[in-house]
């Protein structure tokens, strides 16, 4: 069984294309800095790490929002099944540049249209914040519908109380986004409300590149 549709933003577009100026900038900065590469963040490789220990034997993985597919090849070097997806199609052009053996393809976080208890993972790392408050609910059900029970999700974001608009990225690149920050207790509560079941919670403090952050780790229950 599909999954229900889900509500389009209205800004989607202008979201889709702020990163598709922003990707080669962003692309470049993986490749030349490391940017975004967890091996350099410990922490955070050891979240990413124990989902890839839990789901290795679940079935295929979703990464939600890959960008330029540095978490997606990760996974697949530790030898998951995983597959990636973001809105922007040159993220995905960058993605399947660099990293060549990996599978890749342009969907939206609301666009897309998955079997019931198909998948044994979903990422969403550092890829949810851009969804409006209203919306972000129905993509956490639709992750729900789409994990096999025992299946599980994380998601990595930005800690904060206000909504913080971008205008410019990466270089200097115009764009035109809304970063929508959740404090951890409501983050919480939405994805218990969506049907999974919370089994790990990371807090990261703010540091001289950016705010607080968070990482969640939630199960299908079987």
């Amino acid at each position: 069984m599909r999954s229900p549709r889900m509500d389009r933003p209205d800004d989607l577009d202008v979201v889709r294309a702020s990163y598709d100026r922003v990707a080669d900038n962003y692309a470049h900065l993986v490749v030349t800095t490391g940017m975004g590469d967890i091996r350099r963040q410990p922490w955070l490789k050891a979240s990413i790490d124990a989902f890839a220990d839990t789901v290795g034997e679940l079935g295929p993985v979703l990464d939600v929002g890959c960008g330029p597919g540095t978490v997606t090849a990760y996974l697949a070097e530790r030898g998951l099944d995983v597959s990636g997806v973001d809105l922007s199609p040159r993220m995905i052009d960058n993605a399947r540049r660099l990293h060549p053996q990996c599978r890749f393809r342009v969907a939206s976080a609301t666009e897309l249209d998955l079997d019931q208890a198909s998948l044994g993972g979903v990422l969403g790392w550092w890829s949810l914040f851009n969804l409006p408050r209203a919306v972000l609910p129905q993509v956490l059900a639709h992750v729900t519908h789409a994990l096999k029970p025992g299946g599980h999700f994380i998601t990595a974001t930005h800690v904060g109380d206000q909504d913080a608009v971008r205008t410019e990225a990466y270089g200097g690149v115009p764009v035109r986004w809304t970063t929508h920050q959740w404090q951890p207790e409501q983050l919480v509560d939405l994805i218990e409300q969506a049907g999974l079941r919370p089994v790990a919670e990371l807090r990261l403090p703010a540091d001289e590149q950016s705010g607080p952050g968070l990482v969640v780790m939630a199960k299908r229950p079987a």
